[in-house]
């Protein structure tokens, strides 16, 4: 062993070893400087265990992803020292990382390694269509899995494009080769004929604007070029060039071996390559759609992967069905106690108005004749029926009601459910971040000991919880004292109660469950780099980091929409403003427009040219035009399909679903094609996401064909609503609806002015609508840009207007009572200011709430962005029942601020709320549209499989997003004869509307001809 070797001199050597890359040792020389200054002239035989672990611990301020790296360059470069004979063994060898504190916001991440969706690949296809270069480089990182570094150092004689390889200098000088797909091919050549300077060896080349010096294509250059792309479309924001590597290798695990995805990769070590070796949910999916014996077709590596994949996501999916049917249960007893009550006292129930005055009649007769019955003196001033009803009355509202509805829930619980609930809690593991919420877990586990007792009441030695747990008012009831003052538990009275608590909070996500996903840690849901990451999260968001520049933006803007209310007010003839009641805003409502006749007439010559189209034919018309199906891929390693049968059957399969007629129904209609041929190709090629993208393409297509003379320029707005669709009910997800009545789904829909449904979302009746809302703005993978969205007052609340805020979108809802709406005061100290407004004006805002959750609010925001949860999983920490939670509060102080601006707006321009009405009726025309498409069993969705449901939706979509596909084709034609287009006028084009279907024909018989077209000219 050498001897006297300081630890710089062994550092030195170590950041000099060959092989070693600038940008590596550039990060290793930042990490080992606080080392060096240390100890960096000691001797490194002397640095024992001890002194590296205080080292260590020192650096507890990083976060521990950071002294994790710290930890991990420190033991390569003690094992160099071991290498180079400077010392026998590492001294911190085998030493454990730091693991995540909970106190500080750290917790593991479940999410893999940052990759690219197949949604967000199409969109970044489409955005570097035009540029040859970029789009090459894009395609070849994408299918070859290549360094950035590594393509940009190749030269035009490493590729041998007949063979469609080229061969690469990795790490460590490693040679390989990497080989490309077709597609990437046809790019590659075209960049080479048209676009690559040929006065250099460089493969990808650049020319300076100003000498026009040809050279190869630097790193940084590629990089702006990048970012100017991809800030243009918010699904891109914070997608990385070298997130192609890893999308490259994450479509490939399971496919291929690890081995030879580490060789395809470059990787020294194998454990580099199995980071990829990721669970997802299209893993879960393609073993799902796989029968067994297909499964065992399959090598091991890809068996035990798709399999593996499928049992974690379903447990996943169970668990948080069982915690979905806990909540319905607890839900369930309580309702129908609360059902069967009010209908025994309905019939008697007699409210008894003016109680104040028959007290003091009552008292001053007593007072008079205080010797008297109260059959002389009491009944002749209060009727004995009045008094009757006064009973009645306090029995239907105070204890005596609680307490009857208590008694049937009881009953109900402790003969039925009883035997169920304790089975699905003791499957279910509890937990919660909030030491308030403590009591509620040490009750459920309370219930989980005693679950297979059959005492009455509970042991006396036996601590139970009460505080945090039972209501305020129930504890008389649920708690028993015995003759000795002895205070008694009844356990189904107290079972009951826990239930009740465990249920509200369990919606909240205030208490939630280990190995769930819906209902997983909340804390998982929201970025953990994001106090290191804090700068650009604002900036993608684009807010300010500094809380003060917010708040003033948002005073200032108060200010000006309350002063420009205030003075329009008295001109204002269509708002009144009163100054008592409940009801102090007054607005005149629309008056109705008549359809223009000119419309009329263009409707009549379609149906002419066009009369009885089959919807199966405009369906094969767009995909003929469009091709979408291309999108369509099977889960098999393998299929023999020609592309002629497999489009065909793929079609039928569409029309089948979006039509609601079946598979069966189509497969006796057309020849040589049976049920089981069409159900193979349902089951490996119609996919969620495939379905998705199909749509995307679909409304591209349309934005692209649209001609603006006639449709207008581009719209950034959109609205969005629900319909209730009747469904099979032996499933979670069909609920009865409170509003419509019956048992349904609902679809949740998000259509731009020009009735192009850009997303669709299938919900429970009772989930939120504003998370759909936002779910919808997110998500959508088509080239619009959305920056306002118009919502009827279910698709709102304070929340919604705090995150579309934050987010970036403008929230317009038509409020159903805009009579009872308040303004709030951007400042306090000045009562005086906007004298007309004094009526409907309320508090000031409380600032200091956002001052102190801002970075809070705008983690949630993060998290919603990025898609980290569901959308939903995330807002139900934001509901009535969380009341206390400090963000809640800032984000519902935020959202009173942003609702005043909207309001004043609002009441201030009747243009504005003209706009929104014509944008909810878009929708709700889209909505009426969907019966005449949709009309198979009754329009009702004939399944209890949730995917199926979610297939049969999308389907829907894609049909009728293909009827506006090809009436606007069908429009254009018609008008684009002159004398047709002499005839619109400026009321025609307002109200044209693609989604007509007087002239389609959804039923009679199904043919399919691919060689028949529909004799459309244009587009």
């Amino acid at each position: 062993m050498k001897s006297g070797v300081t630890l710089a001199t062994v550092t030195t050597e170590f950041l000099e070893r060959p092989g070693l890359a600038p940008s590596t040792r550039e990060t290793y020389e930042l990490t080992l400087g606080l080392l060096l200054q240390n100890y960096g002239s000691w001797s490194i035989g002397i640095i024992s265990k001890q002194t590296l672990v205080e080292y260590l611990n020192n650096l507890s301020h990083l976060k521990y992803t950071t002294h994790q790296k710290h930890q991990a360059i420190l033991q390569s470069l003690l094992n160099f020292a071991v290498e180079q004979g400077y010392i026998k063994s590492n001294p911190i060898r085998g030493l454990k990382q730091r693991l995540p504190e909970r106190e500080k916001g750290e917790h593991k991440s479940d999410s893999a390694i940052r990759y690219l969706t197949q949604s967000q690949l199409n969109i970044l296809y489409a955005a570097v269509e035009n540029d040859l270069r970029l789009s090459a480089i894009v395609h070849l990182l994408h299918r070859t899995g290549c360094r950035i570094g590594e393509i940009l150092a190749l030269n035009i004689d490493s590729v041998d494009i007949n063979k469609q390889k080229f061969q690469v200098l990795g790490k460590g000088n490693k040679e390989r080769w990497c080989y490309y797909s077709d597609d990437a091919a046809k790019v590659l050549a075209k960049y080479l004929k048209y676009s690559r300077h040929q006065n250099t060896n460089a493969l990808f080349t650049a020319q300076h604007p100003v000498t026009l010096k040809v050279s190869r294509i630097s790193y940084h250059t590629l990089h702006d070029y990048w970012r100017e792309i991809t800030n243009k479309y918010p699904q891109l924001q914070l997608c990385r060039i070298h997130d192609l590597r890893h999308t490259f290798a994450t479509e490939r695990v399971g496919l291929i071996s690890i081995e030879e995805l580490c060789s395809l990769m470059g990787h020294e070590s194998i454990q580099t390559t199995l980071r990829y070796a990721k669970v997802t949910s299209q893993k879960s999916e393609s073993a799902a759609r796989h029968a067994s014996r297909d499964l065992r077709r399959h090598p091991e590596p890809i068996r035990y992967t798709l399999f593996t994949a499928f049992c974690w996501l379903r447990s996943q999916e169970v668990i948080d069905n069982l915690v979905e049917l806990l909540i319905q249960i607890v839900h369930r007893i309580g309702a129908n106690a609360e059902k069967r009550v009010d209908k025994e006292l309905i019939q008697d129930f007699k409210r008894v108005h003016g109680k104040n005055n028959l007290l003091y009649q009552m008292a001053e007769a007593s007072l008079k004749t205080p010797d008297g019955t109260i059959k002389d003196v009491i009944f002749p001033v209060v009727s004995e029926v009045t008094l009757k009803n006064l009973v009645k009355e306090y029995k239907s509202t105070g204890n005596a009601y609680r307490e009857k509805v208590y008694t049937v829930m009881r009953s109900s619980y402790g003969g039925y459910y009883r035997r169920i609930l304790p089975l699905i809690l003791n499957k279910l593991e509890f937990r919660s971040n909030n030491e308030v919420h403590r009591p509620v877990i040490q009750a459920i586990s309370i219930l989980k000991k005693y679950a297979d007792s059959k005492q009455r009441y509970y042991d006396a030695g036996e601590d139970i919880p009460i505080d945090g747990v039972l209501r305020s008012g129930w504890q008389e009831i649920i708690l028993e004292t015995e003759a000795d003052d002895e205070i008694k538990v009844n356990r189904i009275n107290y079972e009951l109660s826990v239930l009740q608590a465990l249920r509200e909070k369990l919606r909240c996500k205030e208490i939630w469950v280990v190995g769930a996903n819906r209902y997983r840690n909340p804390e998982e849901d929201l970025p953990a780099d994001f106090e290191a990451q804090r700068l650009e999260y604002f900036q993608a968001l684009k807010q300010p980091s500094d809380v003060e520049v917010f708040i003033a933006n948002l005073q200032k803007q108060m200010d000006e929409a309350l002063t420009l209310l205030s003075k329009g007010i008295p001109k204002n003839k269509l708002v009144t403003l009163k100054n008592t009641g409940k009801s102090r805003i007054c607005v005149s409502p629309l008056n109705p427009q008549n359809e223009p006749a000119n419309l009329t007439r263009l409707k009549s010559e379609i149906t002419r040219r066009w009369r009885m189209t089959s919807l199966l034919d405009i369906l094969k018309e767009t995909d003929l035009r469009v091709n979408f199906s291309h999108h369509f891929r099977s889960v098999s390693s393998r299929e023999v399909l020609g592309d002629y049968t497999l489009q065909k059957r793929l079609l039928l399969c569409l029309y089948g679903l979006g039509t609601n007629t079946g598979l069966k129904r189509l497969s006796d209609e057309i020849k040589g094609d049976n049920y089981q041929d069409l159900l193979h190709v349902k089951r490996h090629f119609i996919q969620k996401e495939q379905l998705r993208n199909a749509i995307a393409c679909v409304a591209n297509a349309i934005f692209t064909a649209r001609i603006p003379t006639i449709w207008g320029e581009g719209t950034t707005a959109c609205a969005s609503d629900s319909k209730k669709f009747g469904a099979w009910d032996q499933n979670l997800m069909t609920e009865w609806h409170i509003r419509y009545g019956g048992r349904g789904v609902m679809i949740y829909w998000h259509v731009e002015k020009n009735s192009v449904c850009i997303y669709s979302q299938l919900k429970t009746c009772s989930s939120s609508e504003v998370a759909a809302m936002i779910e919808g703005l997110l998500r959508h993978c088509t080239q619009m840009k959305v920056e306002t969205n118009y919502v009827d007052s279910h698709g709102q609340n304070e929340v919604a207007f705090a995150f579309c805020h934050l987010l970036g979108f403008q929230l317009m809802p038509r409020l159903k009572r805009i009579n009872v709406q308040k303004l709030y005061r951007p400042s306090t100290g000045n009562n005086d200011a906007y004298p007309n407004l004094q009526p409907i004006l309320t508090r000031a805002i409380n600032w200091d709430l956002i001052r102190q959750q801002y970075d809070q609010m705008v983690k949630y925001a993060t998290a919603l962005r990025l898609g980290m949860a569901e959308t939903e999983a995330i807002l139900k920490r934001f509901t009535r029942g969380n009341l206390l939670h400090p963000t809640y509060q800032a984000l519902s102080e935020l959202g009173k601020a942003v609702k005043t601006i909207f309001l004043c707006k609002y009441l201030h321009s009747v243009e504005l709320r003209q706009e929104i009405n014509a944008g909810l009726n878009v929708v709700e025309n889209w909505n009426s549209a969907n019966s005449f498409i949709f009309y198979g069993k009754g329009g009702e969705i004939a399944t209890n499989r949730l995917s199926d449901q979610e297939l049969a939706v999308l389907s829907l979509h894609l049909l009728q997003i293909s009827l506006v596909y090809i009436n606007t084709l069908m429009i254009q034609e018609v008008l684009s004869q002159p004398q047709w287009m002499r005839l619109m006028k400026l009321e025609d084009l307002r109200a044209l509307s693609p989604l007509i279907w007087g002239h389609v024909n959804p039923y009679g018989t199904f043919r399919l001809d691919l060689n028949v077209r529909l004799p459309i000219e244009t587009g």
